[in-house]
């Protein structure tokens, strides 16, 4: 957990001056993978892992950074063109700044510390939860607020141009908008969005680490969504009005599945599954039926694994130990080939599944997971120095 009045003091030592903090959460989605750029449905929570941001402005145009967990420096300077360096963390902030600016926001320069405790790799929108918490600092201080869902977007579009990842609204959006005690049931269509009940009761959610990333998920990505714009297009000379696969029901796309051929037929069938699992699991949480939730998250994890192919080994086997040791849901959560599962289970199982679940997987993959317990939290918010 960030200690808050540790950043303060740290950024005075730095910089000279009170700082104002900003934070905005990491993500985990609950359901709903890869339907995002299909114009589908998701379900995520924020987690109570974040990114922070300590800020001061300038009377300059100049924007000082550290970066507190690599403990390096940049800058930059609004007057001038963006530079940038492949790869570089500065990338995120100084692109977040160049897209807002982009729209139209008048920003003062700053000084800035960014901090964050959303581990890197692990499937959970370490660089939305950054985008999203230097968006609303600098907004902020420059007096030049930002509707939520702008602020969303511009942290997307700051992914694709700034860090070469055509990542969908998901994670920005949710990091923007959360509430406590809630999982977003977000359209990536329309963006329109319901806050659904998240209550646990009795029971815990609990994200497992594999410790790895694949090379493949770069290319598989990309490869799945050409997949899904191929099923489309071949769908369409039964289903002429559909323009992405959310068009298409689970009915339709089995009188017309015979047009798609292997593998194309097996991704169409995960999207459109996907999505009606990812309603159906919104409606089971309203009604606090959280058995059912858990079997839709068997269901889709199997779907990622068989039909879409986005699982690997690891994942797999932390999802097949959380079944034998009675998880009442697993999957995987994120892009897939590496990252974390999610899991729902027990509150009274807690300490049995964290101990064996990490020495089960050991034993099978030689590898060390990472156990993080967490709960929804809310979006993007102002916090104090204490």
């Amino acid at each position: 957990m960030i200690d808050y009045a540790s950043l303060s003091e740290r950024f005075k030592a730095l910089y000279g001056g009170d700082p104002r903090l900003f934070r905005a959460p990491g993500r985990v989605n609950l359901i709903g993978e890869h339907t995002d750029y299909n114009g589908g449905f998701v379900l995520p929570i924020a987690i109570d892992l974040e990114a922070v941001v300590a800020i001061s402005p300038r009377t300059d145009t100049l924007v000082r950074i550290h970066a507190a967990n690599f403990d390096e420096d940049g800058e930059f300077d609004f007057s001038q063109p963006f530079v940038g360096t492949p790869g570089h963390w500065s990338n995120l902030p100084e692109g977040m700044a160049r897209v807002l600016q982009g729209t139209g926001a008048k920003l003062s320069g700053a000084d800035m510390m960014i901090i964050a405790d959303v581990p890197g790799g692990a499937g959970l929108s370490s660089s939305a939860a950054v985008c999203v918490a230097v968006g609303l600092a600098l907004t902020e201080i420059s007096d030049a607020p930002i509707d939520r869902i702008e602020l969303a977007k511009a942290a997307q579009q700051t992914e694709h141009d700034y860090a070469g990842a055509k990542v969908g609204i998901m994670d920005q959006f949710v990091s923007a908008h959360a509430e406590p005690g809630h999982a977003l049931l977000l359209d990536c269509r329309s963006l329109e969005y319901d806050h659904v009940p998240f209550l646990l009761a009795d029971n815990v959610l609990v994200i497992c680490d594999t410790n790895v990333k694949h090379e493949l998920a770069a290319s598989a990505y990309n490869t799945r969504r050409a997949e899904c714009e191929e099923a489309v297009q071949l769908l369409r000379a039964d289903q002429p009005d559909i323009t992405q696969l959310r068009d298409v029901s689970f009915s339709d796309f089995e009188r017309s599945c015979e047009l798609l051929p292997s593998p194309i037929r097996s991704r169409a069938r995960h999207v459109i599954t996907e999505n009606e699992r990812t309603l159906a699991a919104a409606e089971a949480l309203k009604k606090g039926d959280l058995h059912r939730f858990g079997q839709l998250m068997f269901r889709s994890h199997a779907s990622l694994r068989d039909d879409y192919e986005v699982s690997c080994k690891e994942l797999d086997v932390l999802v097949d130990a959380a079944t034998e040791l009675g998880a009442l849901g697993s999957r995987m959560t994120g892009g897939g080939f590496g990252g974390s599962t999610v899991n729902l289970l027990k509150r009274s199982g807690l300490d049995n599944f964290c101990t064996h679940i990490s020495q089960m997987y050991a034993a099978r993959t030689g590898l060390q997971a990472t156990i993080i317990i967490t709960e929804s939290r809310g979006g993007a918010s102002e916090v104090g120095c204490d």
